[in-house]
């Protein structure tokens, strides 16, 4: 049995809840004209409320790994060996994840991951590719090489896919090699779930969070 190193690091990593707190509460909607929100809890321009993001950022990280190297003077955190680091029901894998921090060494920065990676987002989008960055003031996640992102049977490809988490946004970019590839089908309740695709490294995506499983 590999050592596991489970670590919550909601005061370490993740922003203080007492900080998500001070933030101002969204005003209520006139009553003459009441505003609608779809199912998904996004408000009609495809973004989350302002609410909604403050709370997803300031849920605790869990990251489990087989090592944990932290450096103080670099505000650096690495984790290698399986990594599967998880927030508020979106998942990331990889070989290797690097967490920059800030000065004070509480919020989270920026970070890298490399190796096998697979992140699978709140709104269940599965995406793999050699390498991820992820930008946290921006939530804003770069897949770069041989990157994919899919979403049922719905698969999008390129070299660099750029995810903008508080906008359900994304870009895709060709290489020099590929050029950005798209497939999309039409909804048809009556038609069997598609076989998921293969990871970068051959193997399939992988168990889902249960929010995102069928």
């Amino acid at each position: 049995m590999r050592a596991g190193v489970a670590v919550l690091v909601a005061a370490v990593l993740a922003i203080p809840a007492g900080l998500a707190a001070q933030g101002t509460a969204p005003r209520p909607a006139p009553a003459s004209a009441p505003a609608t929100r779809p199912v998904d809890g996004k408000t009609q321009d495809g973004k989350p409320p302002e609410g909604k993001r403050q709370e997803d950022r300031s849920q605790p990280v869990t990251v489990d790994s087989d090592r944990m190297e932290r450096f103080g003077k670099e505000s650096l955190i690495i984790f290698t060996g399986n990594v599967v680091a998880r927030q508020n029901n979106s998942v990331q894998y990889a070989d290797r994840v690097e967490v920059y921090l800030d000065e004070k060494g509480d919020k989270i920065l920026r970070t890298v991951s490399t190796g096998s990676v697979r992140i699978v987002t709140r709104d269940c989008k599965t995406g793999t590719a050699k390498r991820a960055e992820y930008f946290e003031l921006e939530q804003r996640m770069v897949l770069i090489g041989n990157a994919r992102v899919w979403q049922e049977d719905n698969l999008v490809s390129g070299d660099t896919i750029t995810i903008y988490l508080s906008q359900d946004r994304n870009v895709v970019l060709g290489g020099k090699q590929e050029r950005v590839k798209a497939v999309f089908y039409s909804k048809d309740d009556n038609k069997p779930a598609a076989p998921k695709p293969a990871s970068g490294d051959g193997t399939t995506a992988g168990t889902a969070p249960a929010a995102c499983a069928n």
